[in-house]
């Protein structure tokens, strides 16, 4: 039975396979660290690591490789915004569709006296950005969006959000877990104060790395939440206050780097317009086969136009956890059942405690796995269906 990869928000697969080769070749063949050395092979390393840094601002709309900070991955990235800019009495606004990775952090902050509120959604998962408005305070020191949600897919107006944060002079961070690699991305035309992307999902690069792009006026505030040896200003024990070495202490990820570097030059190569032409053909394939299935609930919209490849469904007559199990194990379908890290978005849809089983697409799936998926669920849930009827 052949094996359908439907996960790939959680991480994505099949990678281009210049990402292994690349990773290999460093290992075998570089094994240097940067800013430590100057010899032929520690130059090899620095010249991936800036050329990481200029893909990356390339696709994501940033002007400033300096200024794209390289980490240990997405969630380190969103813990440096939160942590290390929020401080007791401030406020913040989220939306109602955060991901825990989002939530934690900022609870725990809470714990410490930092304030904040979400920005209502509709039933889709879909934001006002004139929601924004309303719950703005005299101490909103941020505005953090999930810009595609990992349970519906819904896509939130990152431009509207904005312009709307630069009106009122408030900092605005994005979250792009779901739309890196995906989506069209413009930091500076969005006017972002940061944006932290991981490495592994739509970028198709390993896990363990992600990058953290931040304004300028942004980096010069925020605080550092990890401190120590860099490889530069070592005569100094304070840490050294430009960029990038400001946010990045101790020995990098050098096989991730090399690993997402090859992942960036494939996505740039193959162009995110087309990226996400594909994947758009792709939802809208499934979700009209999903349409006449009955039983079942869509979390989200049905329209493919402004969301990503993340369809979740909820099985009316089947418990999600038994339909994702029996995906996997009667069609070799592998999707991902629960929460998946964000109830507070699962509220919002209608899908909580419940969950969902969710339907992830990617560059690498074709037109005949998601007829394959589509056809799974209609003949679980028939089956289902002659059963109750017995």
């Amino acid at each position: 039975m052949p094996v359908v990869y439907l996960d790939n928000a959680a991480t994505s697969f099949p990678k281009p396979p210049a990402v292994a080769a690349a990773m290999l070749r460093y290992m075998q063949e570089v094994g240097a660290s940067i800013n430590r050395g100057v010899y032929a092979s520690a130059q090899d390393a620095e010249l991936t690591t800036l050329l990481l840094r200029e893909g990356l601002c390339r696709l994501l709309g940033h002007s400033d490789p300096a200024h794209c900070v390289l980490t240990a991955g997405h969630t380190i990235g969103l813990n440096m915004i939160l942590q290390g800019w929020l401080k007791p009495g401030d406020h913040c606004l989220v939306s109602a569709m955060e991901h825990n990775a989002v939530m934690r952090p900022l609870h725990a902050l809470a714990a410490a006296g930092v304030q904040f509120d979400r920005i209502p959604c509709d039933r889709t998962g879909r934001l006002d950005p004139a929601g924004i408005r309303r719950l703005i305070r005299p101490n909103t020191r941020l505005v953090l969006l999930a810009h595609g949600s990992n349970v519906s897919g819904t896509v939130q107006d990152a431009a509207a959000a904005g312009r709307i944060c630069q009106e009122y002079g408030i900092p605005f961070a994005l979250d792009a877990a779901q739309t890196a690699g995906h989506w069209e991305i413009d930091f500076d035309g969005w006017g972002l104060s940061a944006l932290s992307v991981p490495g592994h999902k739509g970028l198709m690069g390993p896990s363990g790395i992600g990058a953290l792009l931040l304004s300028p006026e942004f980096a010069n505030k925020l605080t550092p939440i990890i401190t120590g040896g860099t490889g530069s200003a070592s005569d100094l024990e304070i840490q050294p206050s430009y960029m990038p070495d400001r946010f990045e202490s101790g020995t990098p990820n050098l096989p991730g780097i090399y690993g997402l570097q090859a992942a960036v030059e494939f996505v740039e190569e193959t162009g995110i317009a087309a990226l996400r032409d594909h994947e758009t053909l792709l939802t809208a394939r499934f979700l009209e086969r999903l349409r006449d299935i009955p039983r079942i609930r869509l979390a989200g919209p049905w329209d493919p136009v402004n969301r990503v490849g993340v369809v979740s469904v909820d099985f009316q007559t089947i418990d999600n956890a038994e339909a994702a199990s029996r995906l996997e194990h009667d069609y070799g379908i592998l999707t991902r059942c629960g929460l998946h890290c964000a109830p507070a978005a699962h509220k919002t849809l209608g899908t909580f405690p419940q969950g969902t089983v969710r339907f992830s697409l990617g560059w690498f799936t074709t037109p005949e796995e998601v007829d394959a998926a589509a056809s799974a669920v209609a003949e679980m849930v028939c089956i289902a269906g002659t059963l109750e009827k017995r």
